[in-house]
C-alpha cells in the first residue's frame, strides 16, 4: 500500500494524497467496490466506505467510481483524500526502548509483544515508530516514508529489528535484505508433531481470496511473491512442536502462513485459526489446560530470535541473539510438564 501524494488527478488539479491502494489478483471474481474494501482495510466500515465514494474519493484504475461499481481482475482500487493519511501526522512519544545495540549509523531493539511497529489503520500512536521520533531526530526515510525502519515484525509478534540512523545504513542494510545476505531467524510453537526434523517450505505468498485479513500459499505460482522458510525441529512436547524458522524471504505473515500450508498452525494465531485446539483429546482437563496455555501466551507463539547482517561501514557481519520472552518460556513451560506427565500414563 502506498502512501504517497499524487498531483493532478482530479477534474479540479488539487493535490490529492493517496490512502489506500489495492491491486486486484487474476482470479478476482467480479465484486463491489464497497465489499473489496471492506475486505482489505481494518475497521473500515461500510456506510464510511459508501461515504468516501459519494465524495468522489475511491478510483477504479484512475476513474472515480460509485459505491456499487465493480472491481475485477487486475484492477487497481486507491482510495484518495485532499488531507495526509494520520501515519504522515508522525507525533514523537516518549516510548522506553530496548535497545540492545547501538552506534552512529543504527541500533538493534527487541520489541515487546503488542506493539505495532508503525502507525497505520487504527494504529496512530503508541507505535516504535512514535517511540523513534522522541528519541531520535533525522532518522532516514524507506521506500514507504516511516523513518529508520529496514525491516519489520507483526504486533504480536516480539523480537529484533534494525533502525538505520543514517542514509548509508538504510540504503546498505534495505539492499542486504533484499538480496537474501540477512540472517533471521525466529522460534515458533505450532501445533501438532512436526514428523521431519527439518525442512524447507517454498510456495508464493499473497492476500487470501476470500479473507483478505489473511495471506495464503499459491504453489503454483499463479499470484503472489516467492517465499521461502527453512524450518527445523527443536523439541517435540506431545501435541505441540518448539520449532527455529530460518528466513530466506522475507513477505507479510511468512512464517505463519507457510507453518500454516503444510498443517502445522503457530500456538495462539488468532488471525490463523491456532486459538482453538487443533491436535489433542477432548477431554475437559485438556480444555482447561490448554485454556491456561492461552492465558500464559495470550498472542501467536512467535519470537524474533536471531538477527544477523554486515555493518554498513565496518563490513563486519554482525549477529544479535535475543532470549525468549517470559511469556513464550511460561507457554512452553507448561506443555513440558504435560508432555512429561502424558507420557508416563501412557507408560
Amino acid at each position: 500500500m502506498s502512501t504517497k501524494p499524487i498531483v493532478d488527478i482530479d477534474a479540479e488539479n488539487e493535490d490529492l494524497y493517496e490512502h489506500f491502494r489495492f491491486e486486484a489478483g487474476k482470479g478476482q471474481q467480479p465484486l463491489r467496490v464497497d465489499k473489496f474494501l471492506m475486505n482489505l482495510v481494518e475497521n473500515a466500515t461500510r456506510n464510511k466506505i459508501q461515504k468516501a465514494a459519494e465524495a468522489g474519493n475511491i478510483y477504479i484504475n484512475d476513474v472515480p467510481v460509485k459505491s456499487n461499481a465493480k472491481v475485477k481482475s487486475n484492477d487497481v482500487v486507491r482510495v484518495l483524500m485532499e488531507h495526509p493519511p494520520y501515519e504522515y501526522l508522525l507525533e514523537p512519544e516518549n516510548i522506553p526502548l530496548n535497545i540492545v545495540f547501538e552506534d552512529d549509523q543504527l541500533l538493534i531493539v527487541n520489541k515487546e509483544p503488542g506493539m505495532v511497529v508503525h502507525p497505520g489503520h487504527g494504529n496512530y500512536s503508541g507505535t516504535l515508530v512514535n517511540a523513534l521520533a522522541y528519541h531520535f531526530e533525522n532518522l532516514p526515510m524507506n521506500s514507504s516514508e516511516r523513518p529508520g525502519l529496514v525491516h519489520r515484525i507483526d504486533k504480536d509478534t516480539s523480537g529484533l529489528l534494525v533502525i538505520a540512523k543514517t542514509e548509508q545504513a538504510m540504503t546498505h542494510l534495505t539492499k542486504q535484505f533484499a538480496d537474501k545476505t540477512s540472517e533471521r531467524e525466529y522460534i515458533a510453537l505450532v501445533w501438532g508433531n512436526v514428523v521431519e526434523d527439518e525442512g524447507t517450505i517454498e510456495g508464493n505468498i499473497d492476500r487470501h481470496p476470500k479473507d483478505r485479513m489473511q495471506m495464503a500459499v499459491y504453489p503454483d505460482g499463479s499470484q503472489g511473491k516467492h517465499a521461502v522458510t527453512h524450518y527445523k525441529v527443536l523439541e517435540r512436547l506431545g501435541y505441540v512442536t518448539l520449532v527455529s524458522c530460518k528466513l530466506e524471504t522475507g513477505r507479510t505473515h511468512q512464517i505463519r502462513v507457510h507453518m500454516k500450508y503444510i498443517g502445522h498452525t503457530l500456538f495462539n494465531d488468532a488471525r490463523y485459526g491456532g486459538d482453538i485446539i487443533l491436535k489433542g483429546t477432548t477431554f475437559t482437563k485438556y480444555k482447561q489446560f490448554i485454556d491456561n496455555c492461552f492465558k500464559a501466551l495470550p498472542r501467536q507463539a512467535l519470537h524474533a530470535k536471531t538477527l544477523g547482517f554486515e555493518h554498513p561501514v565496518t563490513k563486519e557481519f554482525m549477529r544479535f541473539d535475543s532470549e525468549l520472552p517470559q511469556d513464550m518460556v511460561d507457554c512452553i513451560e507448561k506443555w513440558r510438564t504435560y508432555a512429561k506427565s502424558h507420557t508416563a500414563e501412557e507408560e
